[in-house]
């Protein structure tokens, strides 16, 4: 039950709640909170919890009392009175998170890699859970028809295996309660979390609602012809019959483009809209791969949807964590990969967009499957990232990023910042390193560490130009930094990209 009602015998439950705002809610500690909800026009509405009390006027059926920043705490009861009084019960006051993206965002803690270890382990009553249910709407709907939940071995197994870790991991470093709103739906596109008015403000993705608009347009004749052939249907059953011919097939529904989550904002309209203006601390996201054929694009997309988030909540630039995108796919080789070009577009992004960061985690893929089972170093970064970005904690977050390269004969030298602890070859010596002349032509390289710089040249490369790592769907990678983080795959040229236009 989302809120306990207590009702006098002749009062009329007029006053509604957000689903939101349902028994085991967390609201976000130290900032302006609305609590929002339905009611009769001109009905007064007074919101009270934690020694507090908002009111606000109910207008056009609608009401948002914004209650003053409060600290960690709880569990308390939240009470709304109107013509009926509600009660919210074991609402903690604390860190709030969004976790959304495609199927390895969705992907759940069950099928995680040690997952049902980590299930019996769960229960902790200051991590609450809400699961946004997976569909695409026309328009913005107002509410996502959800509940929160308390974690424990009955509710984490199927929520998402990365958010947990991350929530966890938060717990742990934090020290107060942690909400985490899973609203993700797997094999969807950037474009389809992200609202068409924001798409259409920019001339090179207003493809992407003109190709919708399209669809309704030709939906909606399609249908129009279908209800006619369905009215006449079985009539020309029955002639068939009496003639003692074979009966006609029955017309197919034509499908509803609204209802497709890789439309231009479908998902934005189901699944994000209903959570604005909710109070949060940050955003996790793991997505990309649906985006990969289009790399060069998502350089445009990508930063378009964090602005279109962060404008359509007015919280400010909030931090906004994204995974890069793991291995996977063909081996070394192949000159067509994509992966890598969406792989550089994220890294763009953390370099273009304030508060953003990124986890990188070439050390789990898997060439044979989209969907590594290893959540949880994948969480435990995003939660690193989050501890730096989000909280100012001084915590190394990210491995080695390249900084320059330099020409010295046959070799290039390569510059990197963020190595905390300096440079490692873990496992080995150096690979996933190729190298160009003037020809373009990219031939595996040998690599060696010397101080604070990767060294990097072939016998077969006299006069080289340009350098790459782990630039495949699927490398074979093994720089670290001290602490343990890999090293983000760049190059250093500038050549023309596969997916570029």
């Amino acid at each position: 039950m989302c809120a306990s009602v207590v009702l006098g015998a002749a009062a009329q439950a007029d006053v509604t709640l957000n689903t939101l705002f349902s028994d085991n809610a967390v609201l976000q500690r130290g900032v302006k909170v609305p609590v929002w909800g339905t009611a009769a026009n001109g009905e007064a509405v007074t919101v009270t919890i934690a020694k507090q009390t908002a009111k606000a006027t109910a207008r056009d059926g609608k009401w948002t009392a914004w209650l003053r920043p409060m600290k960690a705490g709880g569990p308390f009861t939240m009470t709304v009175q109107g013509s009926n009084r509600l009660e919210v019960k074991n609402v903690l006051i604390g860190e709030v998170w969004i976790c959304s993206g495609q199927s390895n965002m969705q992907w759940t803690l069950a099928n995680s890699a040690g997952g049902q270890e980590e299930i019996a382990a769960s229960a902790d009553p200051h991590l609450r859970l809400y699961s946004v249910p997976r569909q695409a709407t026309h328009e913005p709907i107002p509410d996502a028809s959800s509940s929160w939940q308390v974690a424990g071995p009955e509710t984490t197994g199927d929520f998402s295996g990365v958010a947990y870790f991350f929530g966890r991991d938060l717990r742990k470093a934090l020290g107060v309660p942690v909400g985490l709103i899973n609203t993700s739906y797997g094999g969807t596109p950037a474009e389809a979390w992200t609202n068409r008015a924001a798409l259409a403000r920019i001339p090179s993705l207003k493809y992407m609602v003109d190709n919708y608009g399209k669809m309704v347009e030709d939906y909606q004749k399609a249908i129009t012809a279908y209800d006619q052939e369905i009215t006449t249907f079985p009539q020309k059953v029955e002639i068939a019959k009496a003639e003692g011919k074979q009966p006609p097939v029955e017309p197919k529904k034509p499908a509803d483009p609204s209802r497709n989550p890789h439309v231009a904002g479908g998902l934005y309209n189901a699944m994000i809209s209903p959570l604005i203006p909710y109070s949060f601390k940050g955003a996790i996201w793991y997505q990309g791969e649906s985006n990969a054929g289009r790399a060069y694009e998502y350089r445009t997309l990508f930063p378009a949807m964090i602005k279109n988030w962060r404008s359509e909540w007015k919280l400010g630039d909030f931090p906004f964590l994204f995974v890069q995108l793991a291995p996977f796919g063909t081996r070394p080789g192949r000159p067509d990969a994509t992966w890598p070009e969406l792989r550089e577009a994220q890294l763009m992004t953390t370099q273009n967009t304030r508060r953003t960061g990124m986890a990188v985690i070439m050390d789990y893929g898997d060439c044979a499957d989209i969907h590594p089972k290893p959540k949880e170093p994948v969480g435990g970064r995003l939660a690193l990232a989050a501890r730096a970005i989000a909280y100012g904690q001084k915590t190394d977050h990210t491995g080695p990023l390249y900084k320059s390269m330099k020409v010295k004969g046959s070799e290039i030298v390569l510059s990197f910042d963020r190595a905390a602890g300096g440079l490692v070859a873990k496992g080995g010596p150096l690979k996933g390193f190729t190298i160009a002349g003037a020809t373009r032509r990219f031939v595996d390289a040998d690599a060696r560490i010397e101080g604070k710089t990767v060294v990097v040249s072939s016998p077969t490369v006299r006069e080289p130009v340009a350098v790459r790592y782990g630039w495949s769907d699927c490398p074979e990678v093994n720089l670290f930094d001290g602490t343990g983080l890999p090293a983000s795959p760049f190059r250093t040229d500038d050549f023309k990209m596969v997916t570029k236009p």
